[in-house]
């Protein structure tokens, strides 16, 4: 049984993102010590966004860490109130100010915002000179969207950040990204509040097999397909044991399982979010 999985992806711009990290969503004042917890344990992916309200927290606990900056892949995201108002360069600096990193590896466009995914594109690829901004990628982008950015865009995104978990499983948009060379990354990779998905009993089953919980099981479905994950956790048990995904490998079998197991079922719309956020 090979597991020796690599612990990292190359981006189409050759710069390597950990295929597993850590996400700060909704993890307020706590997301200071998850961070610490994280990069303890050995996690060196850390995905925060301007609107989460963390980005100081994030920036103070990976500069507290002692860890070299160069072995922290740290991504953030440009909100669409930010996007639609045109201040997407001081968005960028604002994150950068907050962060109080000397660069950002990846930055994103949080959402497809109609009428100003273009625009924030030509601004990010501005922004991308290598120094201040390593990568840049999008976020909830269908594959409609890609086509349409590429209409006018000069730089590929690295990255497309969107909800992929068992009940909502993307085959065809995981398919298309790997065909144009762009990295999928899980976000809300367990679910969002889905308390079905991680009781499954299907997904339980396999985890008895190998000592594993359905956590687990799904995370390590993740990086076995090649998909960037970013599981969100404040608990450090649950930090750890996100992490613990790497000394097991499911079958061809129990891959498709879990594959047939799609709902299409999501918690946000990319078609229609931005009509209201």
């Amino acid at each position: 049984m090979n597991m020796n999985l690599p612990d990292s992806v190359t981006l189409n711009n050759g710069k390597s993102m950990p295929i597993l990290g850590l996400g700060v969503f909704q993890s307020a004042e706590k997301t200071y010590d998850a961070v610490r917890c994280a990069l303890e344990l050995g996690y060196r992916h850390i995905d925060t966004a301007s609107l989460y309200g963390n980005e100081e927290q994030v920036g103070r606990a990976v500069r507290d860490s002692g860890i070299p900056r160069s072995e922290i892949f740290v991504t953030t995201k440009i909100w669409n109130s930010e996007q639609r108002s045109h201040r997407q360069k001081e968005a960028f600096w604002a994150s950068m100010e907050r962060l109080n990193l000397d660069y950002i590896d990846l930055y994103l466009l949080h959402w497809p915002v109609p009428e100003s995914f273009h625009e924030s594109w030509a601004v990010l690829e501005e922004l991308y000179d290598g120094k201040n901004l390593k990568s840049i990628g999008v976020s909830n982008f269908l594959e409609h969207h890609i086509d349409e950015l590429m209409t006018t865009a000069k730089v590929k995104p690295a990255v497309d950040q969107v909800e992929v978990h068992p009940y909502n499983t993307k085959y065809e948009l995981r398919q298309y990204l790997i065909e144009h060379q762009i990295a999928c990354e899980a976000l809300s990779p367990l679910g969002r509040d889905n308390k079905e998905l991680i009781t499954d009993p299907r997904i339980g089953e396999i985890g008895q097999k190998y000592g594993k919980t359905i956590a687990q099981v799904i995370l390590r479905w993740d990086v076995q397909n090649g998909i960037i994950t970013i599981p969100k956790s404040v608990h450090p048990d649950r930090i750890r044991q996100n992490s613990e995904i790497f000394d097991f490998e499911l079958t061809a079998e129990e891959m498709l399982l879990i594959e047939q197991m799609n709902r299409n079922q999501l918690h946000e719309d990319p078609e229609t979010f931005c009509n209201f956020y």
